[in-house]
């Protein structure tokens, strides 16, 4: 029987890599089949993941738990009748809500006779706190649902700060397994088997989606009562970006900005680019940024960007270049307005 896995995480964690790895070191051999649920209109990681050889099915539009729930499950349908899988991935968006995802995976699996398997969520370290704080409703949610999580970046943490990490987490979620250890010293195989070694996330599951909604409703009045009369940056730890958005949907909080391009950048400019994101006054707050470029001499740059790290690469031609930016309270129009800045010639 085909198994299927959620491998979900908050913008710019790293699923992606994760996924790469799990499919050169653990999965080769296997008939892999990856469903993706990106935020926003460009599909970005299909590129990124095209050289690893595995099917990759793209879904733009919104989020798996909602105006996709259909769509999923005629996908996952159609992927098990065409390919026969021997395992599912199912990267969702880095907005969306892991509890619904799993609604959306247990309704699919039950029409196409699949395993629910692990359910993993992939957390930055390094911005679990303020991510905690200013998004909690998203974050909190993917970490509450997690049977294993796997922090990426801890090797940029001393070791107090990445016990404090793993303390915020534990008050959210006192079972799941949490790998700290950095990933270049762990093999594939041996990650992939610390989330086998989990249970699967559906029988617990299923008994708390039948008191969830009653909960939800104790608490909504309160969500609601609680103003604020101060100045709210990134940095803010009073809760102030999450306390109006609870039981809300992704797009009604983060925005995506997706465009494609056929102009030529320099690794320079994508650099600039990348680097003025940061001005949160100019831009509003850029969450995640990624993208493929065309440059000179028949090379592609391609790019991810999360608030204080950048990575700029080549990588293999696409069809035309595709640049996705993600975030809340963004500034479209100064964005678009950089981003033609910075072009080359065509």
């Amino acid at each position: 029987m085909t198994k299927i896995d959620i491998i979900s995480g908050f913008l710019g964690a790293g699923k992606t890599t994760l996924i790469k790895k799990l499919l050169s070191e653990a999965l080769k051999g296997t008939k892999v089949v990856l469903i993706e649920n990106e935020f926003g209109e460009i599909g970005v990681d299909g590129g990124f993941l095209k050289d690893s050889g595995i099917e990759i099915r793209e879904m733009n539009s919104g989020c798996i738990c909602c105006s996709l729930v259909g769509d999923f499950t005629a996908s996952l349908e159609e992927v098990i009748e065409k390919y026969a899988p021997d395992r599912v991935l199912i990267e969702p968006s880095g907005v969306g809500k892991l509890s619904d995802v799993q609604r959306a995976v247990h309704e699919a699996s039950e029409k196409a006779g699949v395993e629910a398997g692990s359910s993993v969520v992939v957390v930055d370290a390094s911005k679990c706190r303020i991510y905690m704080k200013n998004f909690g409703e998203f974050f909190i949610d993917q970490i509450e649902h997690a049977g294993t999580i796997v922090l990426s970046r801890s090797q940029n943490l001393s070791d107090e700060k990445l016990e404090k990490v793993v303390d915020m987490i534990r008050e959210h979620n006192k079972d799941a397994k949490i790998i700290t250890t950095p990933w270049d010293q762990l093999t594939g195989d041996y990650i992939l088997k610390t989330f086998e070694a989990v249970t699967g996330f559906e029988d617990a599951l299923l008994e708390e989606f039948k008191h969830e909604h009653e909960h939800h409703h104790d608490h909504d009045h309160d969500e609601h009562e609680h103003e604020h009369h101060h100045d709210h940056g990134e940095g803010c730890t009073c809760g102030c970006h999450d306390h109006d958005h609870h039981h809300h949907h992704a797009d009604e909080v983060f925005t995506s900005l997706g465009m494609e391009t056929s102009a030529h950048y320099t690794k320079e400019q994508v650099n600039a680019f990348l680097e003025a994101l940061e001005n949160e006054v100019e831009y509003g707050l850029v969450l995640r940024a990624k993208g493929m470029v065309a440059a000179e001499n028949g090379e592609w740059i391609y790019f991810d960007y999360v608030p204080g790290e950048l990575n700029v690469r080549n990588g293999n031609p696409e069809y035309t270049g595709k640049i996705c930016v993600i975030g809340s309270d963004l500034k479209e129009d100064n964005i678009k307005d950089l981003i033609l800045v910075r072009k080359g010639d065509k």
